[in-house]
């Protein structure tokens, strides 16, 4: 059998300095120090700064180096992993929950969630703003959208916004009957807003988690959460919910 074309196909210069540069990560480097600046790596390795750049975001979308506002390149401590279950079905905010409730405002969802809510373009809903937090750094903002006929008893609650409502819609989501829930994961760049939510530049690779909670037959809530990628890593089990698990002694990957 004849030599296909993609086997013919040179390895690419930045594809080959990204693996040189992850041999110096191992022998040369600890983590949390900063890397030299572009131009002393661009001469050291012999290579065009676009070439240095290019295997530089690649280590970064791997989890190997991070870039940090006023800081420079560093190298990535562990990724913690993200575990994305079936079984456990929990409504946000239950007992245990990790995320902590930060804002919520009525506002109109966008157009896609809108249509998994079945509500109108323009129809506003509940929209809690939620964080998580581990080992002291940020690694995830969530947008949680709550139709207003899923919690319609809010009479008592004076605050237009602010923790307090979002806590306050989160107890009211929950006196329905979750009959499931299902999720899905994908990679995404983040937005400004949650890149400085999560102390990362704007365009940084983020994993984007969306859950869909069911009750009376219908979608009641859609989570929007945004997960950094360079500091989280993906594992599947039955554990339920999105859970982030230590795990101190793996490496990044």
């Amino acid at each position: 059998m004849g030599t296909t074309q993609l086997e013919t196909v040179p390895e690419p210069k930045y594809w080959h300095l990204r693996t040189v540069l992850s041999e110096a990560l191992d022998s040369e480097f600890t983590v949390g120090e900063i890397l030299p600046n572009e131009r002393d790596l661009a001469a050291r390795f012999g290579v065009a700064r676009a070439t240095l750049r290019q295997a530089l975001e690649q280590l970064e979308l791997e989890g190997r180096l991070q870039r940090r506002r006023g800081v420079g390149t560093t190298v990535a401590p562990p990724r913690v992993g993200v575990a994305v279950g079936s079984e456990q079905h929990v409504w946000p905010g239950a007992v245990g929950d990790a995320w902590h409730a930060a804002d919520c405002t009525m506002t109109a969802p966008p157009a896609s969630v809108a249509a998994v809510l079945e509500t109108a373009a323009d129809e506003q809903v509940h929209m809690v703003r939620r964080s998580r937090v581990t080992h002291g750094q940020p690694v995830a903002a969530e947008l949680l959208y709550i139709s207003a006929t899923s919690v319609p008893d809010l009479s008592a609650i004076d605050a237009p916004s602010g923790a307090a409502r979002a806590r306050a819609v989160l107890r009211e989501l929950q006196r329905l009957d979750l009959e499931g829930q299902d999720s899905a994961v994908e990679l995404g760049s983040a937005r400004a807003d949650d890149a400085k939510e999560l102390d990362r530049l704007p365009g940084a690779p983020v994993l984007v988690v969306t859950t869909r909670f069911f009750s009376e037959g219908r979608t009641a809530a859609v989570s929007v959460a945004t997960y950094r990628a360079d500091t989280c890593r993906l594992t599947f089990g039955d554990s339920g919910g999105v859970e982030i698990h230590h795990d101190t002694e793996r490496r990044a990957s």
